[in-house]
């Protein structure tokens, strides 16, 4: 069902006559703090998840454009429209290389958030190989051909290969994800936000981390994490959209919609 708009009911919202103005309470269990409280008279250490408050403000009128930084995608950095340009834009090594990147993070990724399996700087034994061939003979409109070839070791030395043909319409598959990527880049040029602890709003960073969902590379600021895990992706999407509009998992409702 297609919503044009809606309203939030809940104390932590309020809509004004050019901005939505929200306050969102965060909890991150990567963090911690330790607090001195009174449990049936006795006071005590407890460590719990550490909670900062935000408050959002987004203008609910567009605003002009700037420039935002999302990410690289192999089939997107050059034209891909009515008619398939893919194959030869992997064939340039500098676009190709962004696709070897974002197939090999993947994994790094997904090492580096499961500490009981691997030790810190442990990593498994595994290599990404892409080879591209561009061959305009066996191409028909905007269709595209991949085979992919996936092996890894099982027990006792033993080896599993999985292999894969794909026959597929990039403009096609692409063209609903560069229509949501445009919107949501949009909506985040409108939204300004500030800690518990700051003293103004201030707009998000140029590299739209937060859009890295709809991206195979994401580009992020200096210092910042880069995440590949899909549902980790939009989860930092769908909570962001969630505190702009007073969504917080309790104590909220939709007032109304049409």
């Amino acid at each position: 069902m297609f919503i044009e708009s809606f309203k939030v009911e809940s104390p932590n919202v309020k809509y004004t006559e050019n901005e939505i103005h929200s306050v969102y309470d965060y909890t991150t269990y990567q963090t911690t703090e330790l607090v001195h409280e009174s449990k049936n008279g006795f006071y005590q250490w407890t460590v719990k998840p550490k909670t900062v408050k935000y408050e959002f403000k987004t203008d609910t009128h567009v605003p002009k454009l700037g420039v935002m930084l999302v990410g690289w995608g192999g089939n997107n950095v050059s034209y891909n429209h009515l008619g398939n340009n893919d194959g030869m834009n992997l064939s340039a090594p500098q676009t190709f290389r962004s696709k070897e990147i974002s197939k090999s993070n993947v994994v790094d990724d997904m090492v580096a958030s499961n500490r009981i399996l691997f030790e810190s700087g442990e990593h498994p034994d595994h290599v990404v190989v892409i080879k591209n061939i561009y061959i305009t003979n066996v191409l028909d409109g905007d269709s595209k051909r991949a085979m992919d070839e996936y092996a890894s070791a099982i027990f006792m030395g033993g080896k599993n290969t999985i292999v894969m043909h794909n026959t597929c319409e990039d403009s096609l598959l692409a063209a609903p994800i560069i229509l949501d990527l445009v919107l949501l880049a949009e909506l985040t040029t409108r939204i300004q936000f500030k800690a518990e602890y700051e003293g103004k709003f201030h707009s998000f960073h140029p590299g739209a981390t937060i859009l890295s969902y709809l991206s195979k590379a994401p580009l992020v600021p200096p210092g910042t994490p880069v995440v590949n895990a899909l549902s980790k992706q939009r989860a930092m999407l769908e909570n962001i959209l969630r505190a702009c509009v007073g969504l917080a998992p309790e104590n909220n409702r939709i007032l109304e919609y049409k």
